[in-house]
């Protein structure tokens, strides 16, 4: 049996988090889920949205899912998740993006991974006002931060039969910081024997390694995202690009991430609360379901993990237990329940 936290989060996490729940269960892995609470719902009492046992659940468990936890625009309590982040130093988040038949897309055959560096660059918070005048960001961008991610870029692109790792950055503007990533981009690479084409034939290559001025990257991930297998970027860059990415196959509600450190791993649904459809069973569960087929990876389940993965490729192409969002008229109850079905089948 494994013990993990659960961190149901708001709005429709109660609703998406049980259904991931059944889902799991039904392909076999036995689980002591540990839920914690975190966010609005516990401010009032602990004058925090991340109380200290959440943290402390997780150190002790090692492994946590959490449902969406909203975030205030412009004003309150910074985002949860970038706190369990920098409180945990889960340094690398990691965002599959794959088209599903079935799902309505303008793509096809997309299977790529967005890497994020989680810990730096201007998502460490150190920012100022200049009197009343100016608010000031500092990006932050450090040699260990960027050699550290690289790695692991290169480790998850081997490890996952990928061919082609691309640095994302804007060095041409920002030569010291986004400089300083694509250098020990190109160095760490090398390390690993993954070397830039130099005129030769990609296809004769097993791995090599390219780099991607960010505006540039948005307009071809746009353009022919097909081409495109790992990308390594600053955290900024990440958080924009895995979002258009997700726009590619289908929205946010499909999409997985994960929250990888040395000591602990947080995997999570990337989309928002949506309070406004809480408690209808209306939500798409998707997105966390595929955060826990990551996640049974992870821990070595790994026939369970395709278990889930088959059951959601076949659900999709039938088409006919698919959530409001997706086209269909299904609860959440209903899709997990056609899922768990075509799993224990």
């Amino acid at each position: 049996m494994y013990n993990i936290t659960l961190i149901p989060g708001d709005g429709i996490g109660l609703e998406v988090t049980k259904a991931m729940k059944k889902v799991v269960k039904a392909s076999g892995v036995d689980i002591n889920w540990e839920e914690v609470a975190a966010g609005e719902s516990v401010i009032e009492e602990y004058n925090t949205p991340l109380p200290e046992y959440v943290l402390d659940s997780i150190k002790k468990n090692k492994i946590a899912i959490k449902g969406p936890i909203t975030t205030p625009v412009g004003k309150g309590f910074r985002s949860v998740n970038v706190a369990l982040r920098k409180s945990l130093n889960l340094y690398a988040n990691v965002r599959p993006v794959k088209t599903f038949d079935g799902i309505k897309s303008r793509y096809e055959n997309i299977d790529l991974t967005i890497i994020r560096e989680n810990t730096e660059d201007l998502y460490a918070g150190v920012e100022h006002m200049i009197g009343d005048v100016a608010g000031e960001s500092i990006k932050i961008i450090t040699k260990e931060a960027t050699d550290r991610i690289v790695q692991f870029a290169c480790d998850y692109t081997k490890n996952n039969n990928y061919k082609r790792l691309s640095c994302v950055h804007k060095a041409n503007i920002m030569k010291l910081s986004d400089g300083l990533f694509l250098r020990e981009f190109d160095r760490v690479c090398e390390e690993n024997k993954i070397f830039r084409l130099n005129g030769e034939d990609a296809a004769a290559r097993k791995y090599y390694a390219d780099d991607v001025i960010v505006d540039a990257a948005a307009m071809n991930l746009v353009l022919t995202p097909e081409n495109f297998d790992v990308l390594v970027m600053p955290n900024l860059y990440g958080d924009i690009l895995s979002d258009l990415c997700a726009g590619l196959v289908g929205g946010l509600g499909i999409i997985p991430s994960a929250n990888i450190g040395k000591e602990c791993a947080v995997f999570e649904a990337v989309h928002g609360s949506a309070p406004q459809i809480a408690g209808q069973n209306i939500a798409n569960p998707t997105a966390i379901i595929q955060s826990a087929v990551m996640m049974l990876n992870y821990i070595g389940e790994n026939e369970a993990a395709d278990k889930i993965d088959r059951a959601l490729v076949e659900i999709f192409k039938k088409s006919d237990v698919l959530t409001v969002d997706l086209g269909g008229n299904a609860s959440t109850e209903e899709f997990a329940d056609e899922l768990c079905r075509l799993i224990e089948n």
